[in-house]
């Protein structure tokens, strides 16, 4: 029997003690598929490669685990390309084999779709666990080790011609490895679209907040001024046990805000993820229900503007709750820990999976140490920086971190990177922006700045509502594409 469905990539959280919204990436993931009404036989099947290696980089090390992946050929033709979507941090979806602008290009083009999934991700489970000793094996470079093994595997085994081009795709994160595959990669790898690509890895993510700020002005003349005057009034009022007592009771809290430093830090920051998420995947064609279905960046700030700043807040949070079914928040940091702690493959450990790259690779905290936001300063560096110790163990130090931050950008080149033919889109809204590539003057390493569009936008199947811009974009990605297809490897 044919089944009419929404599919939607569901990463629930292991407990309350998860906010909705965190270092930058909702519950979701940070690239969901796009909407979808068809029978579920028209999706493309789970397949998987049985014999992915563990360990790329260890040649004594012979053990191996099976990678989970789907495939349209509906559109290839004799000498047509291959396009990949690299998988990120959720698990991978098979609407995208049958949505999304990719599946246009694919089409215009003669194209093979794959999408592979990101080892630990979803199904594709290369160890028994999540226990920290496991979790050397999760890291971009054995992703793009895995990539790289896999196109051989299809290679060989669908016996495709030689010279047949492969061109990556991947939004946020994938994105980032969309680059890198390219540049790590280039005689395997013919070109590359990178969405949303933050290829700069950061620990102290100031600008996160800046970018948040900046794009609500663009939807109320006093919405940041109101934000604010609320954030000012929540600092004050937080210093008091009467004050905590009556913010418990305002916001929704599942436990009474206790005066713990970490609390809240984490009381400051679940509030003002209230706004990140809205702002970060803003008007984005998902069209399924998650926090931020049908809510934008304008409604958020009409809220702001139509009422006292602290009612406004108030008002933002209980809407936000609700969208996600929840009935009250939990900002106690230890029930955050012990969630994080969790090591079972289960729902909601991406959560903990991908919080361990940001302690390893890439930080990404969205802190509240800048001065141009509008969201306070009681999240500063420090307090992310904790939570890597508190998770994972004491070797995870600021030291340590900011180390690794370091290697990642000296082995990827961060915003100097030197692959060629990559195709770098952003949106003016996203806040992801500030650290992917903006300005290129290499015209094989073009960027497309989209005003007026969030986190990924391009990748989304048109709508009659995108903006000129927008249209714009996915023009000049077929235009590279078609361009590059034609150049030899």
């Amino acid at each position: 029997m044919k089944l009419s469905i929404c599919l939607i990539l569901c990463l629930c959280a292991l407990s309350q003690a998860i906010p909705h919204f965190m270092h930058g990436r909702p519950a979701s993931g940070l690239v969901p598929p796009p909407p979808l009404e068809l029978p579920v036989e028209a999706l493309p099947k789970d397949q998987y490669f049985k014999n992915q290696r563990l360990d790329h980089f260890d040649h004594t090390n012979t053990a191996v685990w099976s990678q989970r992946y789907f495939v349209n050929d509906t559109f290839h033709k004799k000498g047509g390309p291959i396009f990949l979507m690299l998988g990120g941090e959720g698990p991978a979806s098979p609407v995208w084999n049958v949505a999304g602008a990719w599946q246009m290009y694919a089409k215009k083009l003669n194209a093979i779709t794959i999408q592979i999934e990101h080892r630990f991700y979803g199904k594709s489970h290369p160890v028994s666990d999540t226990s920290t000793p496991n979790l050397k094996y999760l890291s971009s470079e054995q992703a793009l080790a895995d990539a790289a093994y896999f196109r051989h595997y299809f290679m060989t085994t669908k016996n495709m011609s030689a010279d047949t081009k492969w061109v990556v795709f991947g939004g946020s994160y994938s994105g980032a490895l969309s680059a890198w595959l390219r540049t790590k990669y280039p005689h395997l790898f013919h070109a590359s679209v990178a969405s949303s690509a933050p290829i700069l890895a950061r620990v102290d993510f100031e600008q996160y907040l800046q970018v948040v700020t900046k794009s609500l002005q663009t939807a109320g003349k006093t919405c940041t001024q109101k934000i604010q005057n609320a954030t000012n009034m929540i600092q004050g009022m937080i210093k008091t046990s009467a004050g905590r007592k009556k913010l418990s009771q305002m916001f929704k809290t599942c436990k009474p805000l206790s005066k713990d430093p970490n609390d809240i830090s984490t009381f400051m920051q679940t509030l003002a993820g209230n706004f990140e998420g809205i702002v970060q995947y803003n008007k984005d064609n998902i069209g399924f229900e998650r926090h931020s279905a049908g809510i934008t960046l304008t409604n958020l700030c009409k809220l702001m503007e139509k009422n006292k700043p602290l009612d406004g807040y108030m008002k933002v949070n209980s809407l936000i709750l609700k969208k996600n079914g929840q009935k009250c928040n939990d900002v106690v940091y230890k029930d955050s820990i012990k969630s994080m702690k969790q090591t079972k493959f289960q729902k909601g450990i991406a959560g903990r999976l991908w919080f361990y790259q940001t302690c390893t690779e890439f930080g990404y905290y969205q802190t509240s140490d800048s001065k141009k936001q509008t969201f306070g300063n009681m999240f500063p560096i420090k307090y992310w920086l904790q939570q890597c110790a508190d998770v994972f163990g004491k070797k995870f130090s600021p030291s340590y971190i900011n180390g690794e931050i370091v290697r990642t950008n000296n082995y990827y080149g961060a915003l100097a990177i030197k692959g060629t033919r990559i195709v770098f889109p952003n949106g003016s809204i996203d806040p992801w922006h500030a650290l992917g590539l903006l300005k290129s003057t290499d015209e094989s390493r073009p960027t497309i700045f989209i005003h007026g569009t969030a986190h990924c936008a391009n990748m989304y199947p048109p709508t009659s509502k995108d903006p000129a811009g927008l249209k714009q974009a996915r023009t000049k990605i077929l235009g590279y594409l078609t361009k590059w297809l034609k150049q030899k490897s």
